[in-house]
């Protein structure tokens, strides 16, 4: 596997290298000594999968609050996907930025997303899986949630007039005040 970082601290591409033959492939997506060298938590509490029937479907942007932030290895199992982090750390050099990974799942790469980041991500083809592994527990009382069309942020997503979203996800507030960038 290959480590790629992103702009934002803490955040990697992780690039499977599948060996393939007459077969098919045999590809590792997770090694905890790779990991582990990179200085990247391996502690996953949770494994989730989701499946968006339709193109164009967004989820999120989502994070969780202190004491129950979550670091997530995101990977697209089929299909594809316009893969989303936003840098939520105020003592962070890129506070507020954001970075976007096309995620396949004929590419086999993973989205390791630090703490203090909201993240989220939006379908390139019906029928799109993403399979996710999480750190800590699930605290509904600490979600959080950022409309996926702030301007402050200004993320280029791939298809916003096809955009498809929950009710929850429509309704996220823009910035608050407290999160906006210092002048």
């Amino acid at each position: 596997m290959k480590f790629i970082p992103l702009e934002l601290p803490g955040a990697f591409r992780v690039v499977a290298e599948p060996h393939g033959d007459e077969r098919g492939y045999f590809a590792t997506v997770f090694e905890a000594e790779d990991f582990k060298a990179h200085s990247l938590c391996m502690c996953w509490d949770q494994e989730a999968q989701s499946l968006n029937l339709r193109r164009g479907t967004i989820r999120g942007l989502h994070w969780q609050e202190e004491p129950a932030t979550e670091r997530k290895l995101v990977r697209c199992t089929r299909g594809a996907v316009f893969d989303v982090l936003v840098d939520l750390r105020p003592s962070s050099p890129t506070f507020l930025a954001w970075e976007g990974v096309v995620l396949t799942g004929e590419s086999l790469d993973s989205l390791y997303i630090p703490e203090g980041c909201a993240h989220g991500y939006q379908a390139m083809e019906d029928s799109s899986e993403v399979h996710y592994l999480i750190s800590g527990r699930f605290q509904a009382e600490l979600q959080r949630g950022l409309r996926w069309d702030d301007p402050t942020l200004g993320i280029a997503w791939p298809m916003p007039e096809q955009a498809i979203l929950s009710a929850r996800d429509a309704s996220f507030p823009l910035l608050p005040n407290t999160l906006r960038r210092n002048p």
